[in-house]
């Protein structure tokens, strides 16, 4: 499974770095036609600037949940033991997950919603935008899938000193 979430992963960069690309173009046109008048004024840029950002976010997110590189509160002080890390981390993941599934739920109206409706501008169908919330969260679940197995694995080391634990286990939890 790993070899096929690094492989989802891959994907998922590849696409945020195009999602940039694609970014850059209509924000460009839209600078150089209000301050400059070398480019005409094309209103379907500001649309197409939005569509790209809020898939940039989107793909972003799914990225930083695998990365563990999402924002994260630390409330209490940091564990010691492979067992203190491994339910520190469970708690974070399971309320991720809850968050996931929430997106998966309610973002399937939202898609129904968008399948009926085009931008105003550039009429592109909604949908495509739409689609991002229950995507993500389905990405995330799948990510969050597999950090619950490593959460698991080190709960299940007991109270061994967490660097004892991430050198005997080196990819058991990755980013701890």
């Amino acid at each position: 499974m790993t070899k096929a979430l690094d492989l989802l992963q891959a994907v998922l960069k590849v696409a945020i770095t195009l999602l940039l690309a694609a970014l850059v173009v209509p924000v460009t046109m839209q600078v150089l036609s209000r301050y400059t008048g070398i480019v005409p004024r094309y209103i379907w840029t500001e649309e197409v600037a939005r569509f790209c950002f809020i898939w940039v976010i989107m793909v972003g997110s799914m990225i930083a949940v695998r990365d563990d590189t999402h924002f994260d509160v630390d409330l209490l002080p940091p564990p010691t033991t492979a067992r203190g890390a491994g339910l520190a981390k469970l708690v974070r993941h399971v309320a991720m997950l809850a968050l996931a599934l929430a997106f998966m739920w309610y973002g399937r109206p939202f898609v129904n919603q968008g399948l009926m409706q085009t931008s105003e501008i550039a009429e592109l169908p909604m949908v495509t935008i739409y689609i991002a919330w229950p995507l993500a969260g389905l990405v995330w679940t799948l990510f969050l899938i597999e950090k619950l197995a490593r959460d698991m694995r080190f709960i299940a080391m007991g109270n061994i000193p967490l660097a004892e634990a991430e050198q005997d286990h080196p990819h058991a939890e990755g980013a701890l």
